[in-house]
């Protein structure tokens, strides 16, 4: 499983950037059009609402467990790259951890 969560992390890394290269490309780098866009309509708007939701309770479940790997580098993948990076990438090193 470990291996699993490595490649959707690898995965979870590349994917959200070719949507974003392909905005950066179309608008120039402009992250107040990116997250103005994110709310362009209620489809836009549901998908950052859940991705927003769901990047706080995992921030709450990371301060929480005493035993996994520390948050901070998983923030900071969390705001720079995504969720669907961070998670499987902390997922991942809590298995490393744990073999150690």
């Amino acid at each position: 499983m470990k291996n699993v969560y490595l490649i959707l992390a690898i995965l979870g890394a590349i994917v959200p950037y070719v949507f974003f290269a392909q905005f950066f490309a179309e608008a120039g780098f402009d992250a107040v059009g990116l997250l103005v866009a994110g709310f362009a309509n209620g489809a836009a708007a549901g998908f950052s609402a859940d991705l927003f939701f769901s990047s706080f309770v995992f921030w709450l479940y990371m301060f929480k467990r005493e035993a996994g790997p520390s948050p901070w580098l998983f923030i900071v993948l969390n705001l720079t790259i995504g969720l669907s990076c961070a998670l499987p990438a902390y997922l991942y090193a809590g298995l490393v951890r744990a073999e150690t």
